[in-house]
């Protein structure tokens, strides 16, 4: 099997350390500091060993470094209960479904609790509707920060752009990879950090994220922007969900945790004026828009695989959503808001 990586995306990495070029070399990229990242059947695995934002992180890079011959799902990198990768474990061996396993076992981790009773018995995959437009040119490369099992990758795939991957979880990505792979889609998948994105400065058209730096501290959030600024090309567009402090779910969250801020992977919640700063000086001048209400993560596509309550909230959530385009004030009581920043070539220049 062919394990070398495509130009695609080789020419895009770099040390997520010293950002400088990497070279392929005995199924590892080396960098000219001596620093070396295994290939994993094809899957760069750019990890480090500092502090990472999610245990899978460290697994991954144990299992990259030292591959189990008799699990290539890598099980034990995925974010889902002893119980669940137990009763995954079961089914993998000879399975006929038409959905990946791991997919299935992920779904709610990804997806929200309105994909609970689905875990282990999804019907299909659940592609959602990426909110950018149709890509210019066949080359209009996407960053997908924290794809988990590729569901955006695919939907950026369906707008035309070149989908890149990037997760810490090995078991996950390569769940992604399977994917693509069953779909016949284009895209490239890298195991590494949201901090530190192993990639050259201006290299990428669209950054994107969705319930990822919800889940990070402050410090790890403005980190993973600040990369996401450095990462994109001039005009680049960066499009990243969050969740807002005062939507109706969000506040009775907080409540419940009585208004503490989150820590672990607990979800942070942000205020527009807050993030519009952040971005901002990050990435470049910033709107918002409405992602949806009554939830974080509720996708209007995948109306048909709800149950019924939650059904009738996503249709509720659509109609606020559309509304908002015209009472903008909405925006500001969302449960999930869509951040827009560009990258303009005019900040780039030096000041005088």
């Amino acid at each position: 099997m062919d394990t070398a990586l495509h130009p695609k995306l080789l020419s895009r990495l770099a040390c997520p350390i010293h950002r400088t070029s990497l070279a392929e070399r005995d199924n590892k990229l080396c960098c000219e500091f001596g620093h070396n990242y295994p290939i994993v059947c094809g899957v760069p695995v750019l990890l480090d060993e500092g502090p990472n934002t999610l245990w899978v992180a460290e697994r991954s890079l144990q299992r990259a470094r030292c591959p189990v011959s008799n699990d290539p799902y890598h099980l034990d990198t995925l974010g889902i209960s002893d119980r669940e990768r137990e009763q995954l474990r079961e089914q993998l061996p000879g399975s006929q479904s038409p959905v990946d396993p791991v997919v299935a076992y992920l779904v709610t981790a990804t997806n929200g609790i309105a994909y609970k009773g689905l875990v282990g018995n999804l019907p299909e995959y659940p592609i959602p509707s990426l909110r950018l437009p149709v890509a210019t040119h066949h080359n209009h490369t996407l960053l997908d920060i924290g794809c988990n099992w590729g569901r955006w990758c695919i939907a950026a795939a369906h707008k035309g752009y070149v989908p890149i991957g990037i997760d810490p979880s090995l078991g996950a990505v390569f769940a992604a990879k399977r994917l693509a792979d069953q779909l016949g889609v284009e895209a490239y998948f890298v195991v590494g950090d949201a901090r530190t994105l192993p990639f050259a400065a201006g290299t990428l058209d669209v950054a994107f994220s969705y319930s990822v730096i919800q889940h990070f501290s402050r410090k790890d959030a403005a980190a993973a922007i600040q990369e996401i600024g450095r990462v994109l090309k001039p005009n680049g567009i960066s499009l990243v969900q969050l969740p807002m402090a005062a939507g109706v779910r969000c506040l009775y969250h907080q409540a419940r945790r009585r208004f503490r801020e989150g820590s672990g992977f607990e979800v942070r919640y942000w205020s527009i004026p807050s993030v519009r700063d952040l971005f901002s000086a990050a990435v470049g001048p910033t709107k918002f828009t409405v992602d949806c209400f009554f939830g974080i993560g509720l996708q209007y596509s995948d109306i048909r695989l709800m149950p019924p309550l939650y059904r009738m909230v996503a249709r509720m959530s659509e109609v606020l959503r559309k509304t908002s385009s015209v009472v903008t004030p909405l925006n500001y009581v969302a449960d999930s808001i869509y951040v827009h920043s560009e990258k303009r070539f005019a900040e780039l220049l030096p000041r005088p």
